[in-house]
């Protein structure tokens, strides 16, 4: 019997989300990321030369107005592990941080870790 309540809940999400607009799926697809969590890779470049990547980064945070509006300012903010190295794994003595990436002047990328 539980399996089969199961079934039909999965089966009733599936058609609720074919409904929905593509703007609607992706909120949705972003809230359970913002739930589970990416695992997430950030690399910042300095023209094409790579000099900074982040690693097990679950989110990257929009920064919200202090003024009460809606807002958003210019930048993206999260907590990462500083790969010193840029070898894609974290090494003994590489910590999580705290980071910012300006919409203005930093050229960055980020993906979901395909190592993971």
């Amino acid at each position: 019997m539980r399996r089969l309540t199961i079934g039909a809940v999965v089966i009733l999400g599936i058609l609720l989300l074919g409904g929905c607009t593509q703007e609607t799926q992706n909120k949705i697809g972003r809230a359970i990321q913002n739930y589970t969590g990416t695992d997430g890779v950030l690399e910042v470049y300095a023209g094409e030369k790579l000099v900074r990547r982040f690693l097990k980064i679950d989110k990257l945070t929009t920064a919200g107005s202090t003024q009460g509006t809606t807002v958003s300012r210019p930048y993206r903010f999260g907590y990462g592990i500083f790969d010193e190295n840029l070898n894609m794994q974290v090494d003994k003595g590489e910590r999580k941080v705290y980071f910012e990436v300006s919409d203005y002047s930093t050229n960055y990328v980020f993906f979901e870790d395909p190592h993971r």
